[in-house]
């Protein structure tokens, strides 16, 4: 089979949540013996560096971007304001990667054409002119309550109703693009419910982000348990979330436990917070190596309230058999089960709680972790969860 994967940024490197669902479709497809042509938005913010990638892989994938500069533009949000179009899905639309899709329509076939994320949509009537391929959108996070949720906790008066604005233009688009598309394999069962209720025919699967387990399979760090958080902090719901955490529930777990670590990582770190300096927390930017950044320390810390989709961090985490205290916004889409294999906290007080009880019997992290792994091997299996895309892609075929 030969497979189109449109990618709204480089999936290579593999260096965040984003990055590495897109990569362990593509890494996967091309294991499992299919041939995969990966095109690629390429922005200031996430630029397609082709000589950093290995000959391997840009042979396999004839690998190549398009710059599109998506940076804010106050006049051009008003007028999307003014027409209706949605602002956070058209800065993703440039003509020249429409041009490029033009070209590469015209020269090469292929049997499916698979679009990351919703920010690619805006070339499905270019790829619907150009091709007759069943395009399957791999749907990563439901954004419009990604910006519900971030709008419900916006404190500024005049952002607060443009969020709600967007959210509510966002809601609809995602909606009209099932009209569009021949099937979504959405990342979680939450999210593929949320769109079956709107009547269209559209064919929806649930494809989970997928890892191949024995590669994560680290020895468990010695010593007292060290917590932490990595993530890419240009992302509003992780700095949000961490600012919480280290206002409402750090400073009370200190108080009866002086001795505790807070470890904090990611990319574009706000400087305050490295020059904060506050007790028991190192907190730096991005680091050389995340997996080993994770197998060095015991408890993963999710504090999450408007995100959405499935958090890859915790996957990779748990498949390193790391105890994850998260809320439950954090840890949707995951199978778990709260106190088994993961510990689930919604406030402040109960993450004080769990982080507390973690420090107050030194064997319950690893319990919870080994657990975890479990969960990972059983229903993260990437080798598996391409099997089944593969069967979804064939049921389009068919039709």
């Amino acid at each position: 089979m030969r497979i189109l994967q449109l990618c709204h940024k480089p999936p290579y490197p593999p260096i965040d949540g984003g990055t590495k669902a897109m990569h362990n479709i593509t890494r996967g497809l091309l294991e499992a013996g299919h041939q995969v042509k990966v095109l690629c938005i390429s922005t200031a913010k996430h630029p397609l560096k082709v000589a950093a990638i290995p000959a391997a892989y840009r042979k396999q994938t004839a690998i190549e971007g398009v710059f599109v500069d998506t940076a804010l533009n106050v006049v051009d949000a008003f007028t999307d304001l003014v027409t209706a179009d949605n602002y956070n899905i058209s800065r993703f639309f440039s003509p020249d990667m429409d041009i490029r899709l033009i070209q590469l329509l015209s020269q090469e076939s292929f049997d499916i054409i698979h679009l990351e994320s919703l920010f690619v949509t805006p070339y499905i009537p270019t790829l619907r002119r150009y091709s007759k391929a069943p395009i399957v959108l791999r749907s990563h996070n439901m954004e419009h309550a990604i910006q519900e949720r971030i709008a419900q906790g916006e404190r500024n008066i005049f952002k607060k109703p443009y969020r709600k604005y967007l959210a509510r233009q966002l809601k609809q688009y995602e909606q009209d693009v099932l009209a569009l598309v021949d099937g979504v394999a959405a990342i979680t069962a939450a999210d593929a419910a949320q769109m079956e209720p709107h009547g269209s025919p559209c064919p929806i699967t649930v494809i989970p982000f997928g890892v191949w387990p024995g590669e994560y399979e680290f020895p468990e760090p010695e010593g007292p348990p060290i917590f932490f958080h990595l993530g890419s902090m240009d992302w509003l719901p992780n700095e949000e979330g961490i600012r919480w955490l280290l206002r409402h529930v750090w400073p009370t777990v200190l108080q009866s436990h002086p001795a505790a670590k807070l470890h904090l990582a990611g990319n574009r770190m706000p400087r305050d917070m490295i020059r904060a300096r506050l007790p028991g927390t190192t907190v730096v930017g991005r680091v050389p190596d995340a997996d080993r950044y994770i197998a060095k320390r015991h408890v993963m810390l999710v504090p999450l309230f408007s995100a959405g989709g499935m958090r890859v961090k915790i996957i990779e985490g748990m498949a390193m058999g790391k105890c994850i205290i998260s809320t439950t916004i954090g840890a949707e889409g995951i199978k778990h089960k709260p106190g088994h294999n993961i510990l689930i906290a919604d406030t402040a007080a109960e993450f004080i709680a769990q982080m507390e009880s973690v420090l107050d019997n030194p064997g319950l992290a690893g319990q919870i972790g080994r657990r975890s792994a479990q969960l990972v091997k059983q229903q993260h299996n990437n080798v598996e969860i391409i099997k089944d895309l593969l069967a979804f892609y064939a049921s389009l075929k068919r039709k």
